[in-house]
């Protein structure tokens, strides 16, 4: 299993910090900083850590808020110690995007300056949502000029900080309610030049249709229409929860919105008895019934059984089948049963479906048993 990432994210971020400031604010009382921003850290998760070091930099900077600013930005390029190859190596200025979000609410123009700066060096996605909740007119108003930005982690903000689902974050109420404001902003990124951006256009349009569902169809079928390869692989990325999920609007859009028009067979789940962490085999059959050659979506969905005994569906996507007139194509898929940081498996009968065209039908059981 993967090291946690919290273990990144050690005792060495508030002192990196604290090299960094003392640089350009010799009379910065760094031990008394770091040992503040020590108490009860090690107690606490990745995010909650970030936010206790911005608290830690409020009490130990100057009270006035543009002048701790300053003095926040200047050390962003000062030298810190740390390994920039780590995989949380830019979550070094997390706390800085939290002491903007938590005290900078009342100096707008200020903190819509330093997230401009921190964001081209971490992201402030996290600390953005701040502002579009306090002054949602305003900071969409800006987000709208950056939209045009020639950075691209600058136009990258634009998308990202207004997900309404954004990960690791809370979420956006009013736009999760209405929507009508971000899709604005995602109309002018679009067509963004950096992949980086659009698939942030894309995660956010998938935020978008796990409430308005309709609406996500509605604007994927517009945005195709004169689309380059770059627009369509948005709205395909951005469709994928809903192909899973089997929206007949999603599935409509990309084409499959009637049913497939075949037969599954000689369905094959080894072994029968999986011991937990081994690897189990789905094959199956796919023969087109019609004569006429079809495109169809083939997924397949396993039920995992849950701690309460209940089941939990995970669709695992596999392909587009281009199958000729009364062709038959065999698929297998082999999956694993290793503990992961995202699934606990619990052992017990595993339902196994194929979905066609977002429609599922049964291929049969594995039962997961604990190993020895």
């Amino acid at each position: 299993m993967a090291e946690p990432l919290v273990n990144q994210y050690g005792p060495d971020v508030p002192q990196a910090i604290a090299r960094m400031i003392t640089a350009v604010y010799p009379v910065f009382e760094s031990r008394k900083f770091v040992a503040d921003a020590l108490k009860g850290y090690e107690t606490l998760t990745l995010m909650p850590r970030s936010k206790h070091i911005a608290r830690a930099l409020q009490r130990h900077l100057p009270s006035d808020y543009p002048r701790a600013l300053d003095i926040l930005l200047a050390s962003l390029d000062q030298p810190h110690g740390r390994d920039r190859g780590l995989t949380l190596g830019s979550f070094l200025y997390l706390p800085h995007t939290m002491f903007v979000a938590e005290f900078g609410l009342d100096n707008f123009e200020d903190s819509m300056h330093a997230q401009y700066a921190l964001t081209q060096r971490f992201t402030a996605e996290f600390s953005i949502r701040a502002f579009l909740q306090k002054h949602e007119a305003a900071t969409l108003a800006r987000l709208k000029q950056w939209a045009t930005d020639p950075s691209d982690h600058v136009r990258r903000l634009v998308s990202e900080g207004t997900r309404p689902r954004l990960p690791w974050a809370s979420r956006l109420p009013a736009f999760q309610k209405n929507p009508a404001p971000v899709l604005g902003l995602l109309e002018l990124l679009r067509d963004d030049p950096a992949l980086y951006v659009r698939r942030s256009v894309a995660n956010n349009l998938n935020d978008i249709g796990k409430d308005h569902p309709d609406l996500l169809a509605k604007t994927a079928k517009q945005w195709l229409k004169g689309a380059s390869e770059e627009r369509r692989w948005i709205v395909q990325h951005a469709l994928r929860s809903a192909v899973k999920r089997g929206e007949a609007g999603a599935l409509e859009v990309l084409g499959f919105g009637k049913s497939a028009k075949v037969e599954v067979a000689n369905a094959r789940i080894t072994p029968a008895r999986v011991p937990m962490g081994e690897k189990v085999n789905i094959a199956f059959d796919v023969s087109n019934t019609s004569g006429k050659a079809q495109d169809v979506l083939v997924d397949f969905c396993i039920h995992y059984v849950k701690a309460s005994g209940k089941t939990s569906a995970k669709v695992f996507k596999l392909k587009v089948l281009g199958l000729a007139p009364k062709e038959t194509v065999r698929l297998s898929k082999t999956v694993s049963t290793a503990e992961m940081t995202t699934r606990k498996h619990h052992a017990g009968l595993h339902r196994v479906d194929v979905l066609l065209n977002g429609q599922a039908r049964a291929l049969g059981v594995f039962e997961l048993v604990a190993g020895d």
